[in-house]
């Protein structure tokens, strides 16, 4: 079965329910879209937003501050919101990159520390971190366990690599700058190619279901995994996998009886948050961003901007300004483009009122250094 690129693109929305916004709780929704891209603390707000009809972010908070959903460095070695019901064959499955990145950083070993001692130091980091702890006292266990101090870099590394969740620390977003630990409730088997194996295998499955159908390179491109173990995990779940053609003839794969909506299927638009899912999860980005605007959506340090989706596709940015919403689109918009925006700001203005109307602000500098703007127009709360 051949599928076309527009027939890829809604698939993507459908299954990451941008096509129609879903009557599901929280922790459902994540499940279904697999993971949220949670670096910035109120980009899972403004995703489930998006996706969840009626959505009320005190469910999210609800949800976070009672483990239900969890926020650990995952894949693509950056912090992801997932349900704590696939945090363990996630975190397994990303075991080798997690280690061979953090561990094995020059920085780690400049500072004079090992793999070995990570590992000899990280049972007692996890039995203190069974209660939460703030990021200091993390580090000062860590140096007790030294017998000195170490770098920051050290302390970065090795949370990083160790079964932790972040625990929330308030408002607006439950996570802020300062930060807390708590060791994951269930522990993943680390150093163990068998069961890193098998969690890779199950994350890809579960990243079809929620991204698919997707080529090798989109599964390496979502987990950062390297290719000769994705190509493995995809070999074990072959049989259990249908094979598709990408519109280049690419190899795809999918999980049977995942939906395939068609091409014509009609796609409202939404204000996306920053870093979404959507953007980053495939090798081939055409299937949301058109080439010529990748290099200003995603930037040079891999800030990824929040941005205007119109007919399924990247059409735009948008920023939070003093009134309502700053909206810069890449291509003349139609009218009816323009009062969809209008409606979704005006819904959107809503949520960020209540938490943080200047929800990145701190990006600001990305618009003084230029956009390829044809228009912008403020759209008001």
């Amino acid at each position: 079965m051949a599928l076309t690129a527009r027939a890829l693109n809604r698939s993507t929305l459908q299954r990451q329910l941008l096509l129609e916004r879903a009557p599901l709780g929280v922790t459902e929704a994540v499940r279904r879209v697999v993971c949220l891209q949670a670096q910035h603390p109120g980009s899972p707000y403004v995703a489930l937003w998006n996706r969840v009809a009626d959505f009320d972010p005190k469910h999210l908070d609800g949800a976070v501050s009672g483990f239900e959903l969890v926020r650990s460095t995952l894949m693509r070695l950056t912090l992801h919101l997932v349900h704590a019901g696939d945090y363990r064959a996630f975190r397994e499955g990303m075991e080798p990159t997690l280690r061979g990145s953090r561990l094995h950083d020059p920085r780690f070993t400049k500072a004079g520390f090992t793999a070995a001692d990570a590992d000899a130091l990280l049972p007692d980091l996890l039995a203190y971190a069974g209660s939460v702890r703030t990021g200091a006292e993390m580090k000062a266990r860590l140096e007790a366990g030294r017998g000195g101090p170490v770098e920051n870099v050290v302390w970065r590394m090795v949370r990083q690599y160790a079964p932790l969740w972040h625990a929330p620390t308030g408002p607006p977003w439950s996570f802020g700058t300062a930060q807390a630990f708590v060791t994951a409730n269930e522990l993943p088997v680390l150093r163990d190619p068998e069961a890193s194996a098998a969690g890779l295998a199950a994350l890809l499955r579960r990243y079809l279901e929620g991204f698919g159908p997707a080529s090798v390179p989109d599964m390496a491109q979502f987990t950062t995994a390297p290719r000769g173990l994705v190509r493995e995990a995809v070999k074990a779940l072959e049989g259990g996998l249908e094979r598709l053609e990408g519109p280049d003839g690419t190899v795809l794969y999918d999980v049977p009886g995942a939906p395939l909506p068609g091409e014509d299927a009609p796609a409202p638009p939404r204000l996306m948050a920053m870093w979404d899912s959507v953007l980053l999860a495939y090798a081939d980005r055409s299937r949301v961003i058109p080439p010529e605007y990748r290099k200003h959506v995603i930037r040079v340090n891999g800030d990824t901007l929040p941005t205007l989706l119109v007919d399924g596709y990247v059409a735009g940015v948008w920023r939070p300004v003093d009134g309502g919403i700053e909206a810069s689109a890449f291509h003349p918009l139609t009218a009816g483009d323009w009062d969809g925006l209008a409606a979704e700001a005006a819904s959107l203005g809503t949520l960020l009122a209540d938490r943080d109307p200047r929800v990145y602000g701190r990006y600001d500098h990305w618009w003084t250094k230029g956009l390829p703007a044809a228009e912008t127009r403020v759209l008001p709360y």
